[in-house]
């Protein structure tokens, strides 16, 4: 089971990876960094997407929660003119206040793929 710098590694060799961070959503936190941050600092980034996240996970009509208050929302993309956004919720035994942010390439990045390994990533996560 891969710790958050193993996951965020892990994030890296994906088509087209810029950067990456693990996200506490409720404080804007970032809990680990890896690569380049697209506002140039790793810690407005991390508050900047903890914004989108909470905006997503605590609204009502894009889903309802699984057990014990985790957000329905399973994944969050941006396209922007220089990439992809991924934000994917971790669900965690505890409290699902975690998210796994990956920034791609727009030109060399691969959406689909990257969404479906972000997706096992975060299954796999363990936060200590």
């Amino acid at each position: 089971m891969p710790g958050i710098d193993e996951c965020l590694l892990e994030a890296m060799v994906l088509p087209g990876a810029r950067g990456a961070a693990v996200v506490d959503w409720t404080s804007g936190l970032a809990l680990g960094t890896v690569g380049e941050s697209p506002a140039g600092d790793h810690e407005a980034s991390a508050a900047e997407t903890a914004e989108l996240a909470r905006m997503a996970a605590e609204q009502p009509s894009f889903g309802e929660g699984g057990p014990d208050d985790d957000p329905g929302v399973e994944d969050v993309i941006v396209s922007a003119r220089n990439g992809y956004h991924l934000l994917r919720f971790v669900e965690t035994g505890i409290d699902s206040t975690v998210f796994i942010h990956l920034w791609l390439d727009r030109d060399e990045g691969n959406l689909a793929l990257a969404r479906l390994r972000l997706r096992a990533m975060a299954e796999r996560l363990v936060l200590a």
